[in-house]
C-alpha cells in the first residue's frame, strides 16, 4: 500500500507538471516544427523534463512512509518507478526514439537518471532539514 501511495502521488505530479510544460513551453516556444539546434533542445525540452522528473521523484519519495523509507531499494522503487514508467511509455509510443545510435534516447535516459537522482537527493536533504 505504501508503494501505491507513492506511485499515485508521483503520477499526479508528473502528469500535472508535464501538462504545464506542454502548454507553456511546447505550444508557445517550440511549435510544430520542433527545435532547430542542440542548445534549443536542451533548453526547451530536456531541462523542463528534468524539472518535471525531479518534482515527481521528490513528491513520491516524500509520501513514502517511515518504516519502509529505511529500506534503500524499496525507497528508490517508490520514488523512481513512475518516472521510469513514463520513460518506457514515451519510448513505446514513439518508436523513432528507440534508435540506440540516436542522441534523443541517450539524452532522455540521462535526464531520467539525473532527475531521479536529484529528486532522491532533494528528499534526503529535506529529511535531514526536518530532523
Amino acid at each position: 500500500m505504501a508503494l501505491m501511495r507513492s506511485w499515485a502521488v508521483g503520477v499526479l505530479v508528473l502528469v500535472v507538471t508535464e501538462y504545464i510544460q506542454v502548454r507553456v513551453v511546447y505550444d508557445h516556444l517550440v511549435g510544430p516544427a520542433g527545435v532547430g539546434s542542440f542548445a534549443a533542445a536542451l533548453a526547451l525540452v530536456h531541462v523542463p523534463n528534468l524539472l518535471c522528473i525531479v518534482l515527481a521523484t521528490w513528491a513520491a519519495a516524500r509520501v513514502h512512509p517511515e518504516p519502509w523509507r529505511r529500506a534503500p531499494a524499496r525507497h528508490v522503487a517508490a520514488a523512481c518507478a513512475v518516472p521510469a514508467a513514463g520513460q518506457l511509455l514515451v519510448l513505446s509510443l514513439r518508436p523513432d526514439l528507440t534508435n540506440v545510435s540516436g542522441l534523443a534516447l541517450w539524452m532522455s535516459t540521462g535526464v531520467l537518471l539525473a532527475g531521479c537522482s536529484m529528486g532522491l537527493l532533494l528528499d534526503s536533504w529535506w529529511e535531514g532539514r526536518e530532523a
